[in-house]
C-alpha cells in the first residue's frame, strides 16, 4: 500500500525537475510533461496547486513556465505533498458520515500521518535536487 499518492510523487518530481532545470529560464509545463512522459493535462492541476502554495512561481508569456518560488532548502517534501493533496481533495468525494470513520479511523490515521509528515519535513528540495543533478 503506497503512502504517497501518484499525484504526490508527480508533484515531488516536478519540483525537483524545476529546481534542476530552471536556472536560466522558467521550465514549461510542456517540457516537464515530456521529460516525465506524461500528457500536460496530468501535470497542470498539480503545478497550479504548487503555485497556490508558494512552492513554484508561474510565469506567463511565450517564454513562461515555472520557477522555484523560494529557497530550495526551505521547501520540504511535506510542503509539496500538502499542496498536491489539496489538488486531490478537490477531486475526491467526501467521506461518509460514520462514527467509526470519525471516532476511530481518522484519529488513528492522523497520528500516523503526523509521524510520517515529520519525517518528510526533514527532506528538502535542495537535498533531492543535489541527488538528482547527475541524472540530468
Amino acid at each position: 500500500m503506497p503512502l504517497v499518492s501518484r499525484k504526490g510523487i508527480l508533484a515531488i518530481a516536478a519540483v525537483i525537475d524545476v529546481a534542476i532545470n530552471a536556472r536560466s529560464r522558467p521550465v514549461s509545463a510542456k517540457a516537464l510533461a515530456a521529460r516525465h512522459k506524461l500528457p500536460p493535462r496530468h501535470l497542470e492541476p498539480v503545478l497550479q496547486a504548487l503555485v497556490r502554495d508558494g512552492i513554484l512561481k508561474g510565469i506567463r508569456g511565450p517564454h513562461g513556465g515555472y520557477e522555484i518560488a523560494r529557497e530550495q532548502s526551505r521547501i520540504t517534501v511535506e510542503d509539496i505533498l500538502r499542496a498536491a493533496s489539496r489538488a486531490e481533495e478537490a477531486e475526491d468525494p467526501p467521506l461518509p458520515p460514520s462514527s467509526v470513520v470519525t471516532e476511530v479511523v481518522r484519529p488513528a490515521l492522523a497520528e500516523a500521518e503526523r509521524i510520517f509528515s515529520a519525517a518528510l519535513g526533514k527532506i528538502s528540495v535542495e537535498d533531492m535536487a543535489k541527488q538528482a543533478a547527475p541524472l540530468k
